[in-house]
């Protein structure tokens, strides 16, 4: 039979097959190693990933929200009898009160390929005086109310007396593509 191949051109052809056999045999013991190696990979890679801790903006607790009071600077000639402990608190940065201070109106959508949250809201400030370095704490929720994630940012840009600013698409980090609602409350805030 292999004469008759060989009259007509295809007697090349007439161990291709046990070839072929070899060469798929070989192909699929080396990918079922490289397989091997992937899932080893992928195992180790997880394994590391949960001994890792969560950083402050992943975890699941709660942020705290705290009161801060108008504190009294004392004069030169206060702080120069007072003890030395007292003059650093005089150093220590003035915090505004945060009863006159409130967001007025507030929405929320995504941004960054729909991972990024972006927050539109109006800041308004009745002291008597500017406030600035203003942090803000978003709380995210899922559709039926269940808490998500929070997230916070500290604007740096003044708010004038008895006046009210309007923040447009403030990026305050990324959230869970199951968030929903957004509701953004204020923590701290400074005299400017």
């Amino acid at each position: 039979m292999y004469a008759r191949l060989d009259r007509i051109g295809l007697g090349r052809f007439a161990g291709t097959g046990e070839r072929l056999a070899r060469i798929i045999t070989i192909a699929s013991v080396s990918f079922g190693r490289s397989l091997l190696w992937l899932l080893a990979a992928i195992i180790v890679g997880c394994g590391a990933w949960m001994l890792l801790p969560l950083s402050k903006g992943n975890s699941a607790e709660p942020a705290k929200a705290e009161l801060a009071a108008v504190e009294a600077v004392p004069s030169a000639d206060a702080a120069a009898a007072v003890s030395p402990v007292s003059e650093a608190q005089a150093k220590s940065p003035v915090v505004a009160e945060l009863g006159r201070l409130r967001i007025s109106s507030q929405t929320w959508r995504r941004g960054g390929l729909g991972s990024r949250a972006l927050v539109t809201f109006t800041l308004r400030n009745d002291n008597d005086y500017a406030v600035k370095d203003v942090e803000i704490v978003c709380a995210f929720a899922r559709r039926d109310g269940s808490h998500l994630t929070d997230r916070s940012r500290v604007l740096a840009d003044p708010v004038g007396m008895k006046s009210r600013k309007t923040f447009a698409r403030v990026p305050v980090g990324f959230v869970n593509v199951n968030a929903d609602q957004a509701k953004c409350s204020l923590v701290a805030a400074r005299r400017a």
